[in-house]
């Protein structure tokens, strides 16, 4: 009826109502067995009182009874595990459901992925980035040459003097105030006066000038 007024059952719902029915028969087997052994067990003294009495006939068939009710317990055990093995059977089945559900999920997924991922688009915008970024290295060199070439004017030059002199300065060489004290060595021969009357003697003494710096 449900499925004529009512919404058809999810794989879930009615594996939940497959799995409450196949319990509620393993209860009422188990009911059932509980019943024959109690059952047996009275045969077997109604069995045993006849003995006594003498009474082969009626011992017959209270023992043909108790074979009987044995091959239904063993029946009835029977069914219980085929039950139990349809029950896991439907386990197995919800299990391998899922991982199904699961598999498509994923390929949908990746589908998708593969849509939005196109590899060949990948691969041109990672030649265009490697490419960006060679030119961005060029012109960084490049820039870095030309404010180098910039910075480096005569005026350095000039600087970098001053701040040679003032470290030396530091460090106690005073050699700028000795240099500009000693006498300038006239460029003539040993042994001859230049134009500006430099002497020998003046030469020594410029040359002992300088050995004390």
């Amino acid at each position: 009826m449900a499925s004529f007024f009512g919404k058809k059952p999810t794989v879930e719902q009615q594996i939940r109502q497959n799995d409450k029915i196949l319990k509620k028969q393993q209860r009422d087997l188990e009911r059932d067995r509980g019943a024959l052994d109690r059952e047996e067990k009275k045969l077997e003294m109604e069995i045993k009182k006849a003995a006594k009495q003498g009474n082969k006939q009626a011992a017959t068939i209270l023992a043909k009874q108790l074979v009987a009710l044995r091959k239904q317990r063993t029946k009835s055990y029977s069914m219980g595990s085929k039950i139990q093995s349809i029950g896991n059977q439907q386990k197995m089945m919800h299990s391998n459901m899922k991982m199904a559900n699961a598999m498509g999920t994923t390929t949908k997924t990746m589908t998708q992925m593969n849509k939005v991922m196109d590899p060949q688009k990948t691969m041109q915008v990672l030649k265009e980035f490697e490419k960006e970024s060679t030119k961005m290295e060029m012109s960084e060199e490049m820039i870095n040459d030309t404010l180098d070439d910039i910075l480096t004017e005569s005026g350095d030059e000039e600087e970098q003097d001053a701040v040679v002199n003032q470290i030396l300065d530091e460090i106690g060489i005073e050699i700028t105030d000795k240099m500009l004290n000693a006498p300038s060595a006239a460029h003539s021969k040993i042994g001859e006066t230049s134009k500006k009357g430099i002497t020998d003697s003046d030469i020594e003494k410029q040359l002992a000038a300088l050995k004390d710096l």
